[in-house]
């Protein structure tokens, strides 16, 4: 049996002005997909392709809960939690 894996993810701009809250079930792709301006949308229009945190959940069920529960964040808190993990807000690698 395959293991499936899902991540929730924060993006911001180069600047890191603007946050970007998503889900998926394959990181290294979905950024590519990101910098590369591939989706019409938010991210596309306001340049938000920086990774700079994401955590891995076993259930794609408990990583739509924790990506709901992260947009409903104030963006001081959304801060504190980038800041947890990565206080240089450095790009990470997947």
């Amino acid at each position: 049996m395959k293991l499936h894996l899902y991540y929730v993810y924060i993006l911001t701009t180069r600047n890191n002005t603007v946050l970007y809250t998503g889900v998926t079930n394959d990181l290294k792709r979905r950024v590519f997909e990101h910098k590369s301006g591939l989706n019409e949308g938010f991210t596309k229009k306001y340049h938000v392709h920086k990774l700079i945190y994401f955590e891995k959940f076993d259930f794609v069920e408990f990583a739509f809960a924790r990506e709901k529960q992260i947009k409903g964040y104030s963006r001081e808190k959304k801060i504190k939690l980038i800041e947890s993990v990565n206080s240089e807000w450095k790009e990470l690698d997947v």
